[in-house]
């Protein structure tokens, strides 16, 4: 029996299809990687019997990036990324082991059938997915006869079962033009984004910002953004005057009426016409006119659409959107949320869909009508050759869907039987006056048919105020009538809906990639989301785009990435050479990353003017382990390091000073690792700020630095660097200072002790062999040849710092409060160092050990 592997999107896609196919016949069990299950079942598959196994990735497979070195910020120079610098796919997200899982359940199979997203993006995971698992099928049947694609737009039976019956074979210029647009962020992206960050993050010290990005979509995205403020900066306001005039018939209310004119920027203008209307107390009926309008029922919803109600109705961010409106697709509520189309095609079963919410109380009435009076068809959209648009494949209720979900689908199920219902129609009242020899006006509307906003009442006809029965001829009398002065309005901030528009209009992204863009500026703390879903610029922002703008202002507007777009869909289309957009487009933006790697200083002076320099801020001392920026050393007690990205602090030792330790990092969180020295004569060791306030080991405490820490391998730890006992206090380790030369030491790690040793020597380390006398362990010593103090001017010595007579010379013991020794009666436990497996043995005390250590005090 042949096997026929399918493999959809998403997990729960998978279950769903193959809960459909086979007809709740199928059995389940968890792959290899343990987040994929494989749905097997018996079936007929091409007039044979067949097994089925269902099963999916979790998007995409691989994903691509710079191979080895290219990834090493430090060690390459950022222009060779547009070129020279090789690329290679590697698995998207090696946890998930998917290689090895698809390799596994392709092995022996016959056919594939690709059940991916119908979109650019599912066309190159098809790829994805079909480099992984050809090499393990079975080779007997012609391979393009082998690879099966099937083109669906919702999760119900029909739709599933339409798509098994009708397969095709996956569009590969479609995922050529994904690998284009990958290849092309990544190169162009990385380019600039290494050499910006690099740039100004060494030179100021309160950059807001982890990472200072570039992004071809990104930027252009921002761009908007900031334009939108400099209007509101650069605004200035006008004051105007308005002719308000109330006028009234009999006992009605007073009506208010609008000035024809409008408003004039004069206001010695304005008191002319407000003194000629006031030679009459009468306003006199010109025309009473009155006509019939209707607004129109919306469009079938696309995803721009829906991003924009999402944002200005339901307070919900692009790419949350987006998150939940592919798990109501996954879960069969609506059709595929990705499309760009706002036709429904003429075999649409728009009939059988709207039945389907003839059960919901919310909306029951209106369908129920409908179905009664007949569906009105859908107003003509665009055709974008992609999917239907977003439609409720199902009925739901708030219970089965969570508060977010249900918002996402209410809205889009009442625009869906908005579309199919009748336009809104209402009459409208419009009264022209006179009074003096000024002409006012009123309006009012009654509605005559509700139609569609009878299920989206939000945008019902607002009525006026009531508009009293009058013909031409008639007089009212004039109530009051005064000039008002007012003022212009600036602009305000985009809203997210307002900035989704102006991407589509532009081509700066795709319906799948504009929320990524909006979340990406949001992230990098180039814009903050104020009340009402607008976008406010922070500083960094504005200074980022000034400076392009400044430099080459392409690379912030829209142009250059819109017909790159172009490009690319020419390329999905077929009628485009892949390599050569690729190549074209890379050496454009090559050429202005020199010109604005060359220019970099106009953007420097917008720098300084917003950002303090590093000096000015007391210059950054180490890197966060976290965000990889420039801790602040806060040199004021309690002196501390602050991470001003992060919002965290970072405890130090007191009543010293601070120093960065070779620029070192810690192996346990990445931080970098800095030294705290009392003085010349004083005590040093290094410390990783953050186990110095997180303590990661159980047997230590807060406040521990290198010399007390416990990992079994680390450079700077108490393993490698502690050689025995304190001879002063009983709980300490002398531990080997490393950076300490010429002038070498060794220092307790509990207490003030400080020995001095071997002065001028070119190497101290510490061995791994203890000594027989007293368990600490040896210290290898290189000298220098011209002052040694071995015997026969030899330069090497290994030996013990207590016990061996070579180094009795060239050892002394200093301390600061504690009593001399030789006045305590002795010593309890000498010499032996922990290396994080408890200490090897216990330490001998024979009298010529005892000796010893008096022969090294001063």
């Amino acid at each position: 029996m042949r096997t026929v592997l399918m493999v959809a999107e998403k997990p729960s896609l998978a279950q769903s299809i193959a809960k459909i196919l086979s007809k709740g016949t199928c059995t389940s069990r968890k792959g290899l990687n343990g987040t994929c299950s494989v749905h097997e079942y018996t079936g007929s598959f091409q007039g044979q019997t067949v097994r089925f196994k269902m099963t999916s990735v979790c998007g995409h497979v691989m994903c691509l990036d710079f191979t080895g070195k290219y990834n090493n910020w430090d060690k390459v120079d950022p222009a060779e990324l547009f070129g020279k610098a090789p690329t290679e796919k590697k698995e998207a997200n090696p946890k998930l082991n998917m290689v090895k899982f698809l390799q596994v359940e392709a092995k022996g199979c016959d056919y594939v059938v690709l059940w991916l997203d119908c979109d650019k993006e599912g066309e190159n995971i098809c790829f994805e997915v079909l480099d992984v698992i050809q090499p393990v099928m079975n080779k007997a049947i012609v391979m393009d006869q082998t690879v099966l694609r099937a083109k669906f737009s919702s999760i119900t039976d029909t739709d599933i079962w339409n798509a098994m019956n009708c397969l095709g074979k996956p569009n590969r210029n479609e995922a050529l033009a994904v690998d284009a647009r990958q290849e092309l962020d990544l190169r162009i992206g990385c380019a600039f984004t290494r050499f910006q960050t690099k740039y100004f993050q060494g030179k100021y010290g309160n950059l807001d910002s982890s990472l200072i990005s570039f992004g071809p979509c990104q930027t252009p995205t921002l761009g908007f953004c900031v334009e939108r403020h400099d209007k509101i900066q650069s605004f200035k306001p006008e004051t105007y005057w308005v002719l308000q005039a109330k006028v009234f018939k009999g006992k009605e209310n007073p009506l208010t009426l609008e000035w024809n004119r409008v408003r004039v920027f004069d206001r010695e203008v304005g008191q002319m016409f407000l003194n000629m209307a006031k030679t009459s107390r009468e306003a006199r009926v010109e025309l009473v006119s009155k006509k019939e309008k209707a607004k129109q029922r919306p469009q079938a919803l696309n995803t721009v659409e829906m991003l924009r109600v999402a944002s200005s109705a339901l307070g919900m961010g692009p790419q949350h959107t987006m998150q939940i409106a592919e798990r109501l697709y996954t879960q069969g509520y609506i059709s595929y949320p990705r499309t760009e189309t706002t036709h429904y095609p003429e075999n649409f079963d728009l009939k059988g869909t709207l039945k389907q919410q003839t059960s919901n109380p919310i909306w029951a009435e209106e369908v129920n009508a409908l179905l009664l009076t007949g569906l009105n068809r859908p107003r003509n959209g665009t055709d974008a050759g992609d999917h239907p648009p977003i439609t409720p494949m199902r009925a739901a209720t708030e219970g089965e869907l969570g508060s977010d979900g249900w918002r996402l689908y209410e809205y889009i199920t009442r625009h869906f039987i908005a579309t199919v219902s009748q336009d809104c129609k209402y009459l409208q009242t419009i009264i022209d006056f006179v009074i003096g020899t000024e002409a006012f006006s009123c309006t009012g509307k009654s509605l005559l048919s509700a139609g569609y906003t009878a299920v989206m009442p939000w945008q019902g006809i607002a009525l006026e105020e009531a508009i009293p029965v009058c013909e031409r001829g008639d007089t009212f009398m004039v109530d009051e009538i005064k000039l008002t002065e007012k003022q212009t309005n600036p602009p305000d901030y985009l809203t997210e809906a307002e900035l989704i528009t102006l991407m589509e209009k532009h081509g700066i992204g795709t319906d799948a990639s504009i929320p990524v863009h909006i979340n990406n500026i949001c992230q990098r703390n180039y814009v903050t989301v104020e009340s009402g879903r607008k976008l406010k610029p922070t500083n960094l922002g504005i200074v980022l785009v000034h400076g392009y703008y400044k430099i080459d202002a392409e690379l912030v507007l829209p142009t250059i990435r819109s017909a790159v777009e172009k490009q690319l869909n020419l390329i999905s289309l077929g009628k485009a050479n892949y390599q050569q957009v690729l190549q074209h487009a890379l050496d454009i933006f090559k050429r202005k990353f020199h010109y604005f790697v060359d220019s970099i200083t106009s953007m420097d002076e917008l720098m300084e003017v917003s950002f303090s320099p590093i000096a000015a801020t007391g210059k950054p001392l180490s890197r966060c382990g976290k965000c990889h920026r420039f801790m602040k050393y806060i040199q004021a007690k309690p002196s501390r390091l602050h991470c001003s990205h992060c919002d965290e602090t970072y405890s130090l030792p007191q009543n010293g000073a601070i120093k960065l330790f070779k620029e070192l990092r810690c192996p346990l969180d990445d931080f970098e690792i800095v030294l705290w020295t009392s003085g010349a004569r004083g005590k040093s060791y290094p410390l990783c700020p953050y186990c110095f306030s997180h303590p990661p080991f159980r047997d230590m405490k807060k406040g521990m630095g290198c010399n007390e820490c416990t990992h079994p391998s680390c450079q700077h730890s108490l393993n490698s660097l502690g050689i025995g006992q304190c001879v002063e206090c009983d709980s300490g380790v002398l531990v080997l200072d490393p950076t300490s030369g010429p002038k070498w030491r060794m220092a307790c790690n509990k207490c003030n002790v400080v020995v001095h040793f071997f002065e001028h020597a070119h190497k101290v380390q510490v061995a791994q062999e203890s000594c027989d006398a007293c368990d600490a362990f040896l210290v290898a010593v290189d000298f220098n040849k011209t002052r040694t103090p071995l015997p026969d001017n030899e330069t090497q010595h290994t030996g013990c710092v207590f016990c061996d007579p070579v180094f009795q010379d060239v050892v002394e013991l200093k301390h600061a409060t504690m009593r001399h020794f030789m006045y305590r009666g002795g010593g309890a436990k000498r010499g032996g160092r922990g290396r994080g497996r408890g200490r090897r043995g216990n330490p001998k005390k024979p009298k010529d050990k005892m000796a010893a250590l008096a022969a090294y005090f001063v």
